[in-house]
C-alpha cells in the first residue's frame, strides 16, 4: 500500500475494503501491544473515525491508517512479543468405510476360528 510503485485504489469500494482490512490488522496487533502504547492509541484513533468523503481525503486517510499500522507492527516487534499460538485439538484419523468393513470381517472370522478350535466336551 505504501510502496512507491503501488497505485492508489480507484474506487470507493476498494478504499473501504482496504480500510476494513487495515482495521482488522490493527485490532489483531492491538492484542499483542501494551494498552498505553502511543502507536496503538494513534492507530485506534484513526480506526475509530469514519472514512472521509471525497477522493483525496479518503486516500490520505487510507495512507495514514497504513502508516499507523506499520508503526504498530514496529512497536510489537520492539516489545518482542511472540504471537499467541492457537490450541489445536488432536484430530483422529477417520478410516474409510471399507477399512472398517474389513476390520469387522476380520474380527468376525477370528471369532469363528477361535470358536471352532475350542474342544467340545
Amino acid at each position: 500500500m505504501l510502496g512507491e510503485d503501488s497505485p492508489l485504489p480507484d474506487t470507493a469500494a476498494d478504499v473501504e475494503d482496504l480500510a476494513l482490512r487495515l482495521r482488522g490488522h490493527v485490532s489483531q496487533l492491538g492484542a499483542l501491544t501494551p494498552s498505553q502504547e502511543p502507536a496503538l492509541l494513534r492507530a485506534q484513533q484513526l480506526c475509530s473515525g469514519g472514512l472521509p468523503d471525497g477522493y483525496m481525503p479518503s486516500r490520505v486517510h487510507l495512507v495514514r491508517l497504513a502508516e499507523a499500522t506499520q508503526d504498530l507492527i514496529a512497536a510489537v516487534q520492539a516489545h518482542d512479543v511472540a504471537p499467541a499460538k492457537s490450541v489445536q485439538r488432536r484430530r483422529w484419523w477417520k478410516p474409510p468405510i471399507n477399512v472398517l468393513r474389513g476390520a469387522v470381517f476380520a474380527l468376525a472370522l477370528a471369532c469363528v476360528v477361535l470358536a471352532a478350535s475350542v474342544p467340545r466336551t
